[in-house]
């Protein structure tokens, strides 16, 4: 899905297409201002179970030295268990999340909601003490809050794509 702003319609009839519900239609049309309505088509799930297509400058992460450590395997109740199964089957199935084939692994949790349901937590500590730090400075806040808000009120969303793992064992 192209989200530049040259690749939104003129006309909110261009926007619909035959996976999305009238309902939904309508209900994102409500909670959006009119002068918005041109960009509407990033907000649809259908469009929203797909990720965005790789390119040049999609994120990676990169480790220094060898791979982290084993982490922590910790026990999982029955519910926690179908929960995190569920929530692989559904990930990899929309091609957000892939297998992996390295042997290592970090953590995951899970933290009751306050519905009753449950939030998955991946501990990264030791994954992060592996990670390669970034030479560069980091701007003034001022600076780096002046950037944010004009980002914040452009109209432009922005979907960044993580670079798929080159022999990384990733």
């Amino acid at each position: 899905m192209d989200l530049h702003p040259s690749s939104y319609h003129d006309s909110l009839e261009e926007l619909w297409d035959e996976e999305e519900e009238p309902e939904e239609i309508e209900t994102v049309m409500k909670v959006f201002p009119s002068a918005y309505h041109q960009y509407l088509n990033v907000f649809f799930k259908v469009k929203a179970e797909n990720p965005p297509l790789h390119c040049a400058c999609d994120h990676h992460i990169e480790l220094e030295g060898s791979l982290p450590p084993v982490g922590v395997i910790y026990s999982l109740s029955k519910q926690e268990s179908d929960t995190l199964r569920a929530y692989i089957s559904e990930n990899l199935e929309k091609g957000f999340i892939r297998q992996s084939s390295s042997s290592t692994g970090a953590p995951v949790l899970f933290v009751k909601k306050n519905d009753g349901g449950l939030r998955l937590c991946v501990g990264y500590p030791k994954l992060n003490s592996f990670t390669r730090k970034n030479k560069y400075p980091v701007p003034p806040m001022t600076q780096l809050l002046t950037v944010f808000m004009v980002l914040l009120f452009s109209q432009d969303l922005f979907v960044w794509c993580i670079k798929p793992a080159q022999n990384q064992g990733g």
